[in-house]
């Protein structure tokens, strides 16, 4: 390290460089998204609890969805919200590492869910008599921690190789929180490493996962065509069709982002992009499952009457 490379204390976040009439709209738009977010997210948690009929594999996995959900929104928005609020950018050190950690943590948690959920449809769908059998409620729990812990794993894997850079300046990281990529552009020394670990992990944690979501509903959709019953296909079918609209969405973008050749704007791009990622595939999700579930809307009618009879 070289006498002007010192140890950097805080970073400051530079966000969207736009006017602070706009800067106060899209505060308040952010707010009601974040507010849909945790209503949808919280209604999807609460119907899971309070309905026994909803007490099966696949809903166990959704409300881990539900959970990694709001707390990827929370760690990614909150600190943009009072950023154009208070106007003040600056994050330490420390913290902007931990929002690093988190987001990654809970992106790469959410890429494992989606796989166990397709998993779980599979069974459900293609090997229904084998299914009590194979998603047990002890598999079922080795399969979330199991999630849970590579995603963690491997966010560790990408914090450590960080806090081996020196940074030295500029402090100003172009985005609206402490986003991997954009870190890195602030140190001092040869990424190319971190890069690879990067590509890497997106190879694993992204197309491989979707390659086996793809694989199994290809045999889940020949499956649905041979159901005889009607009624069953459409069941089926809603519940499976809503898990691919939140698998197309997630992988989608974070592909884009983070694997895609970049435009001739990267760092505006990877900022709207990410903002999609943290805020509104968060947001959709619940509504996705929602509107397309029939189990879930008659859950919700269900404590609805419940409420009025009350």
């Amino acid at each position: 390290m070289t006498e002007n490379q010192t140890w950097v204390t805080e970073f400051i976040l530079l966000g969207f460089a736009l006017s602070s009439k706009m800067q106060l709209f899209l505060f308040g738009l952010f707010c009601l998204l974040y507010a849909l977010t945790l209503l949808g997210n919280g209604a999807i948690l609460g119907l899971i609890w309070l309905d026994s009929r909803l007490h099966t594999p696949m809903y166990l996995f959704l409300s881990h969805l539900a959970i990694v959900d709001i707390s990827y929104a929370s760690n990614n928005v909150l600190k943009m919200l009072a950023n154009i609020l208070y106007g003040e950018k600056t994050i330490s050190f420390v913290p902007c590492i931990m929002q690093t950690f988190l987001y990654m943590a809970f992106a790469h948690t959410e890429c494992l869910i989606l796989v166990m959920m397709s998993y779980d449809r599979y069974v459900a769908i293609c090997h229904p008599l084998h299914y009590s059998v194979v998603m047990s409620w002890r598999a079922c729990t080795v399969l979330a921690v199991t999630s849970w812990t590579c995603g963690s794993l491997l966010a560790l894997v990408h914090v450590v190789l960080i806090l081996i850079l020196p940074f030295c300046g500029p402090h100003e990281i172009n985005h609206f929180f402490c986003e991997v990529l954009s870190v890195l552009k602030l140190a001092c020394a040869d990424t190319s490493l971190n890069q690879v670990v990067i590509f890497a992990a997106s190879v694993f944690i992204l197309v491989g996962p979707l390659c086996m979501v793809l694989a199994s509903y290809t045999r889940i959709l020949g499956a649905i065509l041979r159901i005889q019953s009607g009624e069953g296909r459409r069941k089926a079918f809603s519940t499976c069709s809503s898990h691919l609209c939140v698998v197309g969405l997630f992988f989608g973008s974070a592909i884009v982002l983070y694997m895609a050749p970049k435009s001739r704007h990267p760092e505006e791009q990877q900022k709207i992009l990410s903002l999609f990622y943290s805020l509104f595939n968060p947001m959709l999700n619940p509504l996705i499952y929602s509107l397309r579930n029939a189990e879930v809307k008659g859950a919700l009618q269900r404590a609805l009457w419940k409420e009025r009879r009350m």
